[in-house]
């Protein structure tokens, strides 16, 4: 009932805002996320629809609501999939439940680097994972880079996996994480982004892990006083379109909005490499103490979450792909 009520609201609204528009049409998107208006990868959206405002000179818009206004993450992708709104960013660990395929990308210690993970993402590979979902009638558009994902934790320091054991580590709602805590030592216990700060405050979780804006720009530094990067995951996040938006589109709309998503993914990875050393500075000034644990402990708990992969032809074959890219970088397209 939740969904169809904000799925109505929108509709009327982007109704409204056409039948309005004067001579000039103009179609108003609608984008939701749970981030909050602080966070690097929001500020990347906020960038996009300034771009599409521009390419388009007016004709396409984005209105952007943001901290969970519309829904949690799986609220928002089945907002898409009934055509009720627009577009959402999501992380990869999330749309697993939705698109199989991008399981792959939640997978501990799959890529080397960053630059690594930009050549996956932005080439053949990339492209490829994104129109997964448009059989699931949510249709990737880029990208985001939302770095690597480490353990915080309130009460001591995780610096091997055995400093996991009898943890209650709080995971996205994705197979992938719950098998990786699980396979480290840990418990693996699902909270929404939006509640972890009360999960942590009153002990439903002991730990959590997440990236260095996310950690700073949630204040979940203010109860949790230690910070391992042991980057574990570089799990991307996913700007999503409805098919039955894109489908609505005609060629230049199209074409117009692809170039926007583009763009913006170049302005929002200077923004967080940008917001890492911020936030790393910010909560070490706040009392936290950051570790950088010996990563080879944790590679080698979670090597036998790749030998399940091999009963899958498909995602096999996408790992040795990534691993090929590591051992033969390519050359993007943008950087010719």
């Amino acid at each position: 009932m939740k969904l169809r009520v904000i799925g109505f609201v929108l509709l009327v609204s982007s109704i409204c805002l056409l039948s309005c528009s004067g001579k000039k049409e103009v179609r108003v998107l609608k984008l939701a996320h749970e981030l909050n208006e602080t966070h690097p990868v929001h500020i990347g959206m906020v960038e996009m629809a300034r771009l599409l405002h521009e390419i388009s000179e007016g004709q396409l818009t984005m209105d952007i609501y943001a901290n969970g206004q519309l829904g949690k993450e799986r609220d928002l992708l089945e907002l898409l999939q009934i055509g009720s709104l627009d577009m959402t960013k999501v992380s990869a660990g999330a749309l697993e439940n939705f698109v199989p395929e991008i399981k792959v990308l939640t997978l501990p210690y799959l890529f080397k680097d960053s630059a690594h993970t930009a050549q996956v993402l932005q080439g053949p590979i990339g492209k490829k994972l994104l129109m997964k979902g448009s059989d699931y009638r949510l249709r990737g558009l880029c990208f985001f880079d939302a770095g690597s994902r480490s353990f915080y934790s309130k009460d001591a320091p995780i610096e091997s996996p055995l400093d996991l054991a009898g943890l209650k580590i709080r995971v996205m709602n994705s197979q992938s994480a719950f098998d990786m805590v699980s396979t480290l030592g840990g418990t693996p216990t699902p909270v929404s982004f939006g509640e972890l700060y009360t999960a942590l405050q009153q002990g439903v979780v002991d730990a959590a892990e997440n990236n260095p804006p996310s950690f700073y720009t949630s204040r979940h530094y203010e109860i949790c006083k230690h910070y391992s990067i042991d980057e574990h995951t570089t799990i991307p996040d996913v700007l999503i379109v409805s098919t039955y938006l894109w489908n609505s589109l005609d060629e230049q709309q199209k074409t117009w909005l692809q170039e926007a998503a583009d763009r913006a993914v170049h302005y929002q990875k200077q923004v967080w490499a940008a917001s890492v050393a911020e936030s790393l500075a910010k909560v070490k000034a706040a009392g936290v103490t950051v570790y950088y644990p010996k990563k080879s402990p944790f590679q080698e708990k979670v090597a036998p979450l790749y030998a399940q992969y091999e009963k899958d032809p498909e995602l096999y074959q996408l790992i040795q792909e990534i691993k090929e890219i590591e051992r033969n970088p390519i050359t993007l397209a943008d950087e010719r």
